[in-house]
C-alpha cells in the first residue's frame, strides 16, 4: 500500500489548481483519499505505512501518463461528479419521492435544485428492486467523488427532469409539439429515461479513462465505468423485453445528431434484432469527450454552456459543449 508522501504527490498533481491543490491535501486521510491503493469495488482500507518509501516508478509512470494539455484529474473527477448528480437523483426520485440529502450537493460553485421529480408507481418488483440497487450504487459514486475530490469537490448544479425529459422526448420524435413526457409516470417512461442517461454516463466514462493520469484515480473510474455498463445492460434488456427498441433507436439517433452525427451511438435492435450489447467489430464499446456528452446534456448541437438537463450549466472547469 502506498505512503503517506506519495498520496502527497499524487494529490498535488491532481488538483485543478493552486487553491484546490491546498484543500486536496488538506483532505488527504479523508473517505476519498483514504481509498488510495484500493479499488473502489471494495478493497479494505489499509493503514500503518506512512513511513514507506515511494514507489518512484509508479509516481513517474502516472505523471508521464497525463498530458500536458489535458484537463487535470480533478477536473474530470469533477466533471463526473456533475454527470453522478444527474443520475442519483433521478433513481433517488423514482424509489424514494425526493433527490439527494442536502449535505451531499454542497461544493464549489453554484448549488442548484432539482425540477420534476417524483416517486415512480412500479408495477413490477422486479423493476423495483433493479430500481432500488441502481439508486444505491449512484448514490455511493455520488460519496466516492466527493471523498476523492474533498473541498475540491463541485456543488449540485441546477437540474431539470421536467421541461428536459419533454424536449428530449420531442427531439426524438416519441412525442409531438404540445405533448410532454413525464419520465416518472410510468414504470416505461422510466426504463426509457434510464436508457437516455446509462448509456450517455458509459460513454463519458469511457471517454474520460485517457485523460486521468492517476493511477489511483484511472482505477476507480474504471470500477465506475463497470457497474454504469452494468446498469446500461440491465436497462437494454428491460426495454427489449418490452418490445421498445425502435424508441431506444429514436432516441440514439437523437444523440448522435447532438453529439456530432458520428453514428456510434446504438439502440436495442438492429435489423430487428437484440443488440443489448453497443460495442463495435471487435467488441468495443465507444466513447464520448466532455463536449459531445454535453452536447446531449445540455441538448444542443451546437458550443453553449448550459441548457436541457442543466440549465445553468454545470459546475467545474468542464462545462462548455462542442459545436457541430
Amino acid at each position: 500500500m502506498f505512503g503517506r508522501r506519495y498520496v502527497r504527490h499524487l494529490v498535488s498533481r491532481s488538483a485543478e489548481n493552486p487553491s484546490d491543490r491546498r484543500r486536496f491535501l488538506r483532505t488527504a486521510g479523508a473517505a476519498g483519499l483514504g481509498l488510495v491503493g484500493a479499488s473502489y469495488a471494495g478493497a479494505a482500507l489499509m493503514s500503518g505505512h506512512e513511513n514507506q518509501p515511494a514507489p518512484e516508478v509508479e509516481l513517474r509512470n502516472a505523471t508521464d501518463a497525463k498530458d500536458s494539455n489535458a484537463p487535470s484529474d480533478a477536473a474530470v473527477l469533477n466533471f463526473a461528479l456533475n454527470l453522478e448528480f444527474l443520475e442519483a437523483n433521478l433513481y433517488s426520485f423514482a424509489v424514494h419521492g425526493y433527490g439527494l440529502p442536502g449535505y451531499l450537493t454542497g461544493g464549489v460553485g453554484k448549488q442548484g435544485g432539482v425540477s420534476g421529480g417524483h416517486a415512480v408507481k412500479f408495477e413490477s418488483e422486479a423493476v423495483h428492486q433493479i430500481a432500488m440497487e441502481i439508486a444505491g450504487d449512484e448514490l455511493a459514486h455520488v460519496k466516492f467523488l466527493r471523498g476523492a475530490l474533498g473541498k475540491a469537490a463541485v456543488a449540485q448544479p441546477q437540474i431539470d427532469f421536467k421541461d428536459s425529459f419533454t424536449a428530449a422526448a420531442q427531439a426524438a420524435g416519441l412525442i409531438q409539439k404540445g405533448q410532454t413526457f413525464d419520465p416518472f409516470a410510468s414504470e416505461p417512461n422510466f426504463l426509457v429515461a434510464a436508457y437516455l442517461f446509462e448509456d450517455v454516463g458509459v460513454t463519458a466514462y469511457k471517454g474520460a479513462a485517457p485523460l486521468i493520469g492517476n493511477k489511483t484515480f484511472l482505477d476507480a473510474a474504471a470500477g465506475i465505468l463497470a457497474v454504469e455498463a452494468y446498469h446500461a445492460g440491465i436497462v437494454r434488456t428491460q426495454l427489449f423485453e418490452r418490445g421498445l427498441g425502435d424508441v431506444t433507436n429514436k432516441i440514439s439517433a437523437a444523440r448522435n445528431s447532438l453529439a456530432g452525427n458520428k453514428n456510434d451511438d446504438q439502440g436495442v435492435l438492429i435489423d430487428g434484432k437484440a443488440n443489448l450489447v453497443p460495442a463495435d467489430g471487435n467488441g468495443i464499446a465507444f466513447g464520448r469527450s466532455a463536449d459531445r456528452v454535453l452536447n446531449i446534456a445540455y441538448l444542443n448541437p451546437k458550443k453553449v454552456s448550459s441548457g436541457g438537463f442543466y440549465p445553468a450549466g454545470v459546475n467545474g472547469d468542464i462545462k462548455t459543449s462542442g459545436g457541430y
